[in-house]
């Protein structure tokens, strides 16, 4: 018996079919087979009932699933625990990512990850979480990374990075002379919006709502579909915004926007990654994924 085919296992029980298996380990269907019976033979004993068209398991490959689950489990924790020794690794990554992470937050995190393993090349995709979830089934991305927890039966997600939204005000706003200022004058003045349904939209929403504010209630003048447009309209004088700090790092830096904290609102969000349940990271993802949980969004 080897690690691989107990993976092979795991994956036949949860795709329900040696096809749909082989798919994901990018195997041909008779080499998964033989590799389930080689593990058959082994344990000698049948895995699997083959009668129906949906393959299942027997009353062993019952007792057997916790098992093969935890050993995958441990070999993900396994390569946790080693990525941060790892430093000549040699590997190109693919990764889809949201708007807010891949524009304004990634960009400044792989120049420190690049000087610590040179030898990783990174492939990103900037795409809406429908996309990523799409491009990974199809192993056409390693994993995604996005801004708000999704439910699909094929992948697993976790938390790698936490972000807090924050009032942004033009220079020039009766507002832009405060550092901190409650959320019921903040509500008096006109908001230029990411549109309904983005994550940065959700989060401030679910915040409004939780201090007892209708979100349609707000003095909402203009809805836009990209962080940027949503910037060119604060800094045109249209209304204010709530966004990442990440995202008008520039914008403050030439004093054209100011961040303002609202000292009785927050409006904390947390990044996530997706990757199908079935597949094991390579070490050089994983390496990755753990140097971003180790980073601190300072804004």
């Amino acid at each position: 018996m080897n690690f691989h085919q107990l993976h092979l296992f795991y994956t036949v029980a949860e795709r329900g079919s040696f096809s749909a298996a082989a798919q994901v380990m990018h195997m041909t269907q008779p080499a998964v087979t033989m590799q389930i019976q080689t593990l058959e033979d082994y344990f000698g004993t049948k895995l699997f009932k083959r009668s129906t068209k949906k393959i299942e398991l027997t009353e062993a490959g019952i007792a057997l699933l916790p098992y093969a689950e935890k050993g995958i489990e441990l070999v993900r924790e396994t390569d946790v625990a080693m990525s941060s020794f790892t430093h000549m690794l040699q590997d190109r990554l693919q990764l889809g990512s949201s708007l807010t992470i891949g524009e304004y937050v990634l960009p400044r995190m792989l120049g420190p990850f690049g000087k610590l393993y040179p030898h990783i090349n990174i492939m990103m995709k900037v795409m809406n979480t429908t996309q990523i979830i799409e491009e990974i089934t199809k192993h056409q991305l390693n994993f995604g990374l996005i801004e708000a927890p999704v439910q699909h039966a094929d992948m697993t997600i976790e938390a790698v990075m936490q972000d807090e939204l924050k009032l942004i005000v033009p220079v020039g706003h009766p507002l832009a002379t405060q550092d901190e200022v409650d959320l019921e004058e903040v509500i008096r003045y006109p908001f230029v919006l990411r549109e309904k349904g983005s994550g940065t939209r959700q989060v401030m929403e679910e915040q409004l709502m939780e201090r007892g504010i209708q979100p349609q209630s707000l003095n909402t003048v203009m809805e836009l579909g990209s962080t940027g447009a949503v910037k060119s309209a604060v800094e045109a004088g249209l209304g204010i915004t709530i966004l990442s700090p990440f995202s008008v790092r520039h914008e403050t830096a030439l004093d054209l926007m100011k961040v303002i904290h609202i000292r009785d609102a927050s409006f904390k969000r947390q990044f996530y990654a997706i990757q199908l349940k079935s597949t094991l990271l390579p070490i050089a993802a994983v390496t990755f994924l753990n140097f971003l949980k180790h980073q601190t969004l300072d804004n």
